[in-house]
């Protein structure tokens, strides 16, 4: 599977990329390729392209704070959770998606 996700917190510091950072493990764990944008106090790092967004399968969002160009998933398959979920329950997250055609909630 091919997964994208895109960290942002409240302040923009270190849960932005404990998110990151968490969510990757995970999903390279179960197998799944992956790339975390995040959007942190210093601006866009890692930005997803419209070509990684066509080929991917799910997107997982951070729903603390508004995101930047979130129009590039419109029809993709959409996670949205809480940065405190991503970041301790990011294999859950990753999990309950690719195990089964439910979505997970925060």
């Amino acid at each position: 599977m091919k997964i994208l996700a895109v960290t942002s917190c409240p302040s923009g510091v270190a849960h932005t990329y404990m998110a990151a950072a968490a969510i990757k493990k995970a999903a390279i764990a179960r197998g799944h390729e992956i790339k975390v944008e995040t959007q942190g106090s210093i601006g866009i790092e890692n930005e997803i392209n419209m070509d990684e967004v066509k080929e991917a399968d799910i997107v997982i969002l951070t729903k603390d704070v508004n995101l930047s160009n979130m129009e590039r998933f419109t029809g993709k398959p959409t996670v949205k959770v809480a940065i405190t979920d991503v970041v301790k329950k990011s294999d859950k997250i990753i999990f309950s998606f690719s195990s089964s055609s439910k979505s997970f909630s925060s």
